[in-house]
């Protein structure tokens, strides 16, 4: 099998997003659309077909020298091994039902060339990200997937509000970037190297403050891609963007662009404990955060945008609790039933004639019971029941944070585990205050196209059979997964089966007390006023406050200051007064030049006066 061929899983989707740039509206409309399916359909495809390549070591391939100077050479190298291979499959495999999605759903759209487009360089930046074998093509990557992000979100830029939440998704996700950057040129000032592959085997050698502020930094960088605390606040604004585009990038791949980070690099991290203390403290700190924001949200995109917030805080538990197995396992199997509620949510949008309001919505089950069941099945996983893929993979993260036995960790497990009975909560809220009872309001829908509804099929089977992925050895599975990755895989927990008995119990009576409070409190729900504590929620405990009063007012004022008090008052001040004297001195001189012989004649006459009188006064005084 030939190994250059990997280069055709990132530059296919790529080189059908510049022709739909370049040609798109000169090509008949279904040309353009298949072509940006066929470059995310092709590159699955291809990652399916070249999958033995990921065995053993895995397979390392060069295409050439991109940079060369001095000790710094950045080749384009591709690794695709046990943890890249995994993860360039779900990438593809999803992108591809969402390209397909995407075509039902912008069908009246006109500008389609540029979504599309857009669509397909996005995906070629997140392959570029997960199979890069060195930082500096994945930090290009890294950027790409921001742009795109930045691009998608603000798609229908005519509108203010669309226009302003990619902008804030672009500068909120470049504080992280900061981090990354400057971890990179310390990593390259201490190894002479930018590969992943170098620097993981090498980072032994560190001294232990070093590895652990590379970490933290690191750290930094994937907060800021996966809207983690305090880097969050761009995720739930950008469900401005088109529905598609919240699927793709909101919910199943960029918004883990960090969690694959610092398992890409876990060799390097895991030598730090304060790190991984650190990593998990963010976690399970979003993890609660994002999950009482959940439950106040109205409008049913935000629901779901803090919900991966919440669940992307679990993976970074994971992380933390040294489970690299456990944070994959729950990131492919939340890709599949996350991208399975956020396109459900845009059917549930389109019937209900573009009503974003979940107050206002009701009764939908009577009027596509399909789309209800499809719902359902990706509900079922996010909450945690019992044996759906979200089960198994969340109960793999509280395991492996459960068998740490450290007062930290156990504070974290506990937050875990409240984590969990909220998330079950707020997710058959939102399907009961969709789909159960009458509607609250009269609402004109649209008849949904049958490719809104059928690429959620997949989706839903993936999310309630993703425990296969990794079925653990209590109830006669292989661990499949944590086997596949091998030394990649980390930790695994180690706790008696009795233990991980009483944690599926715990998890069971969580959930089942989820559902019972939201059935009993949201199946006949009548609007009504909202207290201060739900609107503190509602709000995202004001953090866009917080920030704006502690950064960007105090930031305002120093560049006020220095605009109106120092450049302007200043230095425009003092360049004004000067220009003014001389502006003023010449107007004076002027008037002495009025064109008039008489007047130069004395003008001559009384200075022959001054000198004669000036020789005269240096005679009479010595």
């Amino acid at each position: 099998m030939n190994a250059s061929l990997l280069f055709l899983i990132p530059l296919l989707p790529l080189a059908c997003g510049a022709a739909n740039a370049l040609f798109g509206l000169r090509l008949p409309r279904a040309v353009a659309v298949s072509l940006a399916v066929f470059g995310a359909a092709g590159s699955a495809l291809l990652t399916f077909v070249l999958w033995p390549l990921a065995a053993g070591e895995g397979t390392t391939v060069t295409l050439y020298t991109w940079l060369e100077s001095g000790a710094l050479q950045v080749p384009v190298e591709l690794l695709f091994d046990r943890l890249s291979a995994p993860m360039a499959l779900m990438v593809t495999s999803v992108s591809t039902l969402i390209h397909l999605y995407a075509v039902g759903y912008m069908k009246d759209e006109e500008d389609y060339a540029r979504f599309f487009a857009l669509l397909n360089l996005f995906v070629f930046a997140m392959l570029t990200i997960v199979l890069s074998n060195n930082l500096l093509l994945l930090f290009l990557g890294w950027e790409g997937v921001g742009f795109c992000s930045y691009a998608l979100i603000g798609y229908w830029y005519k509108e203010t509000k669309n226009a302003d939440a990619g902008r804030k998704a672009f500068l909120v996700t470049r504080v992280g970037d900061v981090f990354l950057g400057v971890a990179l040129l310390w990593l390259f000032s201490l190894f002479g190297t930018l590969s992943i592959s170098a620097v993981n085997a090498e980072a032994s050698q560190l001294p232990a403050a070093t590895v652990t502020a590379i970490a933290l930094l690191l750290l930094g960088g994937a907060c800021g891609k996966s809207a983690q605390l305090p880097l969050m606040t761009w995720l739930p604004d950008a469900m401005a963007g088109p529905t598609p585009v919240s699927a793709l990038i909101h919910a199943a791949t960029m918004v883990t662009a960090g969690v694959y980070l610092l398992c890409r690099l876990f060799p390097l991290v895991s030598l730090s404990e304060t790190a991984l203390a650190a990593i998990a403290v963010v976690g399970a700190a979003t993890a609660l955060y994002a999950a009482t924001c959940a439950l106040a949200q109205r409008e049913i995109k935000r629901v779901l945008a803090y919900s991966t917030m919440s669940q992307v805080g679990y993976m970074f538990l994971a992380v933390g609790a040294g489970s690299v197995s456990a944070a994959m396992f729950h990131l492919l199997t939340h890709a599949f039933f996350k991208a399975l509620l956020f396109m459900a949510a845009g059917c549930v949008i389109h019937l209900a004639g573009g009503e974003n309001d979940i107050h206002a919505m009701g009764g939908l089950k009577k009027r596509s019971p399909l789309l209800f069941w499809l719902f359902l099945a990706g509900a079922l996983c996010l909450a945690g029941a019992p044996l759906s893929g979200g089960f198994f993979s969340k109960d793999g993260i509280l395991l492996a944070a459960f068998a740490h036995q450290t007062p930290l960790f156990n504070v974290l497990w506990g937050i875990g585990v409240f984590t969990a009975f909220l998330t079950a909560l707020y997710t058959f809220r939102l399907l009961y205050l969709v789909f159960a009872g009458a509607p609250r309001k009269d609402l004109h829908g649209h008849p949904l196209p049958p490719s809104m509804i059928w690429p959620l099929l997949p989706l839903a089977l993936l999310g309630l059979g993703g425990g296969l992925l990794n079925l653990p050895g209590l109830i006669g599975g292989s661990s499949l997964l944590h086997h596949f990755l091998g030394p990649l895989a980390g930790k695994a927990p180690e706790v008696s089966h009795g233990v991980e008995w009483g944690l599926w119990g715990l998890a069971t009576a969580l959930f089942a007390a989820g559902v019972l409070v939201a059935r009993a409190r949201y199946r006949h729900f009548k609007p009504g006023r909202e207290g201060a504590i739900k609107r503190f929620f509602l709000g995202g405990w004001q953090a866009d406050c917080i920030v704006a009063a502690l950064i960007l007012r105090p930031f305002a004022a120093v560049a006020d200051f220095f605009w109106k008090g120092t450049d302007d008052a200043l230095i425009n001040g003092v360049l004004d007064g000067l220009a003014g004297v001389f502006q003023g001195a010449g107007e004076r001189l002027r008037t002495l030049t009025t064109g008039r012989l008489s007047n130069y004649l004395m003008a001559m006459a009384w200075g022959t006066v001054i000198f004669l009188g000036w020789f005269l006064l240096r005679t009479l005084i010595p």
